[in-house]
């Protein structure tokens, strides 16, 4: 997938601990233990998703554009919403926890696109703005899916909350970011350890 920040194989692993630990955290009832956090791009304060499937299946995705704070807490607080919060699933168990597999999408800064031929497949994830709809797809799904621009940008719409087609009114506003996207099957980590 497209680079965003150019992080390190060692920062993506730190950050999918830190998930992985914030997610167990909340379900232990106590703090979480945040390992020391010296990186840079990490400190930043950048948009991500935390996406978590188990066998493949989406068990909770919730993310920001709008970071209150640096990266690494941003995915700390977006991995506790995915697993806890998600309204399409009920709160993740303890009994779970060893099967999920975290996906983190950090995210570039959005750009505004005038129309869908600035939109390439595999490449942007899009977000749509109409009145107080707003939903936004990540790269990946346009990909997963193998949908075209068209059926992406429906596809858009719909998680809006608003009708298919409504990226062609006017009053729509069309946005595009990139995403550097890595998981714990990427690292053998998580449901994938060996040993």
């Amino acid at each position: 997938m497209v680079e965003v920040l150019g992080l390190s194989n060692e920062e993506k692993i730190l950050l999918l601990k830190i998930a992985r630990e914030a997610i167990a955290a909340r379900l232990e009832g106590r703090e979480i233990r945040f390992p020391r956090v010296e990186s840079p791009k990490l400190r930043s304060p950048l948009g991500a998703f935390v996406t978590l499937h188990i066998r493949g299946q989406l068990r909770g995705c919730i993310g920001t554009f709008f970071p209150e704070g640096p990266l690494y807490l941003t995915i700390a607080q977006m991995a506790q919403e995915a697993a806890f919060s998600d309204p399409r699933f009920p709160p993740l168990s303890a009994r779970e926890l060893p099967l999920i597999d975290i996906e983190i999408s950090v995210l570039s800064p959005m750009r505004r696109v005038l129309g869908p031929e600035e939109i390439e497949v595999g490449r942007h994830g899009i977000y749509i703005v109409r009145g107080l709809n707003r939903g936004v797809l990540l790269p990946q799904v346009a990909t997963e899916y193998g949908w075209d621009r068209y059926t992406f940008l429906d596809h858009t719409c719909l998680k809006a909350g608003l009708p298919p087609g409504c990226w062609q009114d006017p009053e729509t506003e069309i946005y595009t970011f990139t995403a550097e996207i890595f998981s714990e099957k990427d690292f053998g980590l998580g449901p994938f350890a060996r040993g």
